[in-house]
């Protein structure tokens, strides 16, 4: 599958094959939500998403593993990693330029911006976010904390854009996309408050906690003793309500879309909303075990999908088919 993707492209160059097989690897591993939507996108895109996603959960690696990927464990100084960090953003820099990189993730995601051009500003927000996760451990109010997150997600909906194509001008899209992409994140950030709490880091506005008497140390205590607190509960269900807000703000979003990328994101949006749903179906236990999604429910979502896909492309077949003057029976059967 991974060679019929990189031939629709049109990717030949045996390095660069190397490079987006790596990424999507990369996809497929750690964004599998994510990576099960991108299957309904058309073969000659899907590359393009993985490039922009392999390269974020690189960074993402870099800043939660000392020393990348290889590292033994989380949760050392910020030290050991902003080295390793800061020699991605120059080789970043430098691919964009139009320079040869060594890095696999940094080849590919240079190419799709090239291909598809992406604004440069875009990686370089987010390279700052990601910066900042090395010394930032809290969040006093919804309005910093969505400083952080215009480059640590809005910026990945700004990416897509171009290689999800649109029916209306890109910057009339581009607000509903940074929105789903915040939407994405802050769904991730309510599932994983323990985990995230182990590296020392909340990414839940403080000023949202404190309204229900919730503070860093009485998180820490529910998470060390396994003790349910129902402030903490309250915090987590007003959270979902913020997420499920974003949500409402992006779903128009979804309509401006290239049709042919519209499954494939309509998808990704109802399985991330689901996952609000199994926190809230687990009684917003997030700070004791992971809510995920039940198979199942994943498995129909995507059947959905593909569904509209194949709906979409018999549509498509019927629309040439009258541009060229075949008559509809003829075309049914060829169908």
């Amino acid at each position: 599958m991974t060679a019929r993707e990189l031939d629709a492209a049109g990717i030949t160059d045996p390095l660069l094959r190397d490079a987006y097989a790596h990424c999507r690897r990369l996809n497929a591993r750690h964004g599998k939500t994510y990576f099960l939507a991108t299957r309904l996108l058309p073969p000659e895109r899907r590359p393009a998403v993985h490039a922009l996603y392999g390269f974020a959960r690189w960074a993402d690696d870099i800043v939660d593993e000392p020393g990348g990927r290889r590292a033994s464990s989380p949760g050392h100084p910020a030290a050991d990693r902003a080295p390793a960090l800061d020699a991605l953003r120059r080789r970043l820099e430098e691919g964009l330029r139009g320079g040869e990189s060594t890095e696999p993730v940094v080849r590919a995601v240079a190419h799709t911006a090239a291909v598809y051009g992406i604004a440069h500003r875009h990686f370089a927000d987010f390279m700052a976010s990601m910066r900042s996760d090395l010394t930032v451990t809290d969040y006093p109010t919804y309005a910093d904390l969505a400083r952080y997150m215009h480059g640590s997600a809005a910026v990945m909906g700004l990416e897509m854009l171009p290689v999800l194509g649109t029916v209306v001008p890109q910057e009339e899209a581009a607000p509903h996309a940074a929105a789903l992409g915040i939407a994405f994140q802050l769904t991730n950030f309510l599932r994983d408050v323990g985990e995230d709490l182990d590296r020392g880091r909340i990414y839940l506005p403080a000023d949202l906690l404190a309204a229900h008497g919730v503070d860093r140390a009485l998180l820490r205590w529910s998470r060390d003793t396994g003790i349910r607190d129902p402030r903490i509960t309250a915090a987590m269900e007003d959270a979902a309500e913020l997420t499920r807000g974003v949500y409402r703000e992006a779903a128009p979003g979804l309509a401006l879309l290239d049709p042919v990328s519209r499954p494939c994101i309509r998808t990704a949006f109802v399985l991330y909303s689901a996952i609000l749903d199994a926190v809230r179906d687990d009684g917003y236990a997030v700070l004791h075990r992971r809510s995920v999604v039940p198979r199942r429910r994943r498995a129909a979502t995507a059947f959905g999908g593909l569904a509209r896909v194949a709906a979409g492309r018999v549509a498509a077949r019927h629309a040439a088919g009258r541009r060229a003057g075949v008559p509809h029976h003829v075309r049914e059967e060829a169908s």
